[in-house]
């Protein structure tokens, strides 16, 4: 991935690995770096169960990417993610 417009891709699946459909996913990306504000965007489900969503990255080097999830029924989970090695344009 490089500095810029970026899409984070990633799928949810139950304990038995069926996958989850119709979450409602906000991800956030965080930089390491200080003052280096988050950035949130809303995932999409382009099929059952795998979600994607559209970010900025304005600065190289490694984010955090934290999944605010909310299942089918309410239940709430977070899930985080490392991204290694952003690099520059």
């Amino acid at each position: 991935m490089r500095v810029g417009p970026g899409t984070v891709r990633f799928g949810l699946s139950d304990a038995a690995g069926k996958p989850i459909p119709h979450a409602q996913v906000v991800v956030e990306a965080d930089m390491s770096h200080p003052g280096m504000p988050p950035r949130f965007a809303m995932a999409t489900e382009p099929e059952p169960g795998r979600y994607q969503a559209q970010l900025e990255f304005p600065m190289a080097g490694d984010w955090v990417i934290l999944l605010h999830i909310t299942l089918p029924g309410r239940k709430k989970v977070e899930r985080q993610f490392d991204l290694r090695g952003v690099r520059p344009n």
